[in-house]
């Protein structure tokens, strides 16, 4: 039995892990669903190929391959610095739309306006950089043997540990600083929060910057192993929740696992019944886990 789908599903798992970690950490700070995050995920992608090839124009050795992988440190550079700018983004986002009527109370409008700021970055991506896919690199990798029968790509290798570095890091954070003992006490209840001293809204911008840090990584991710398309967020998005719910909302750990088990189910449905019936998988795994376990498989707040 060919079983490289399980190196495909975790690869496919590792990035959807990372933006379903956004996911559920602006849900259980902010009480509602983000839906512009894919956009985030894409506007993370397009900024990280931007600044690198501005990197690459002062620098030109900064295009030049890291062996064995397909890009430079031009591109890892612009990573990082991406991270930080989607995260403002996401900041500017709050600021502008989500703030006022998250303070208001409607939480049906605060998701309807995601909806919108979803649609109008998207618009707006496609508009400046068309629709035509993007790369970071074109050079040519060949997937060598890493264990079992299974093969991976340097690019990929480098993916799956850049991700677990990252929600490692997230979970220490919550769990061993002060900032994430404010964070999760947020979680909990923000109205005991706030009378216990904790300055929500320094909670409330750490969260956002952190979740669209986390989606530009993933859409790097996305954009190093695929391509970069104005919509690449927009079909994660399923896949995204999916992984949150699965995992349970509110849980780190569970979010890591949640989107390895979606990157599996569909890399194991595309090997076995074909690449159509790919993107219902993530919406049937998500209508049996709302069906036999809403609370999802690790119920807790962060």
């Amino acid at each position: 039995m060919n079983t490289q789908f399980i190196a495909d599903g975790v690869v496919a798992g590792a990035t959807i892990a990372l933006g379903a970690t956004g996911v559920t950490l602006t849900y259980s700070i902010m009480r509602f669903s983000n839906f512009a995050h894919g956009e985030l995920i894409s506007c993370g992608g397009y900024l990280t190929l931007l600044l690198a090839g501005g990197i690459g124009s002062i620098a030109t050795a900064s295009a030049v391959p890291i062996d064995p992988f397909s890009v430079g440190w031009g591109v890892l550079a612009a990573g990082l610095i991406a991270m930080i700018a989607t995260g403002l983004l996401a900041l500017l986002l709050d600021a502008l739309l989500f703030r006022r009527l998250r303070g208001a109370g409607a939480s049906i409008s605060v998701v309807m306006a995601s909806f919108g700021a979803s649609m109008a970055l998207r618009a707006l991506l496609e508009v400046v950089f068309t629709s035509k896919p993007a790369y970071f690199s074109r050079e040519l990798e060949i997937a060598t043997p890493v264990a079992f029968g299974l093969r991976a790509t340097p690019d990929q290798l480098l993916l799956v540990v850049v991700a677990a570095v990252l929600v490692a890091a997230l979970y220490l954070l919550l769990g061993h600083t002060s900032l994430g003992r404010s964070m999760r006490a947020v979680s909990e209840n923000p109205a005991l929060a706030r009378v216990g001293g904790i300055d929500v809204g320094r909670v409330e911008r750490a969260t956002w910057l952190i979740g669209g840090a986390l989606a530009c990584a993933s859409g790097v991710m996305l954009g190093l192993v695929v391509q970069i398309r104005p919509f690449m967020g927009f079909d994660l998005l399923l896949p995204l929740f999916a992984a949150a719910i699965l995992g349970g909302i509110g849980s780190v750990p569970g979010a890591l696992i949640g989107g390895l088990i979606i990157g599996l189910s569909e890399a194991a449905t595309v090997q076995w019944l074909g690449a159509e019936w790919r993107a219902g998988v993530a919406f049937a795994v998500l209508i049996a886990m709302l069906l036999v376990r809403p609370q999802g498989l690790f119920a807790s707040r962060l």
